[in-house]
């Protein structure tokens, strides 16, 4: 890798909630849908990490990339206010957006493993 390392990378920590949904099948289409819509809409790469057994809940972690910062905080804010039309009641979002440069700064010198 260079010395400088260029781009911006974006992560956003989506809490859901579900009130509509009677089972896990039922929750897990409306989150296959959601998934699929932040990739397509957005680019986002998207996973589920936590309460994949719970009906109404669900927690996903979506990251984005971008060489502008600019054109990152427009995605994600754009991503955010989608999240916001689709779950008006039940949607809890934290967002961090960094350098890849801080990125490599900060973890240049950790051991692998920690």
């Amino acid at each position: 890798m260079s010395d400088h390392a260029g781009g911006y990378v974006g992560v956003i920590v989506i809490e859901l909630h579900f009130p509509e949904a009677g089972s896990l099948k039922a929750k897990r289409k409306d989150l296959a849908s959601t998934k699929a819509l932040l990739h397509s809409r957005f680019g986002a790469s998207v996973a589920e990490t936590e309460y994949q057994d719970l009906w109404q809940r669900s927690t996903v972690v979506a990251a984005l990339a971008s060489a502008s910062a600019r054109v990152l905080n427009e995605t994600v804010d754009a991503l955010i206010r989608w999240l916001d039309a689709r779950y008006p009641n039940g949607v809890y979002v934290r967002e961090m957006i960094a350098s890849v440069q801080e990125l490599v700064d900060e973890f240049t010198n950790v051991p692998r493993g920690e």
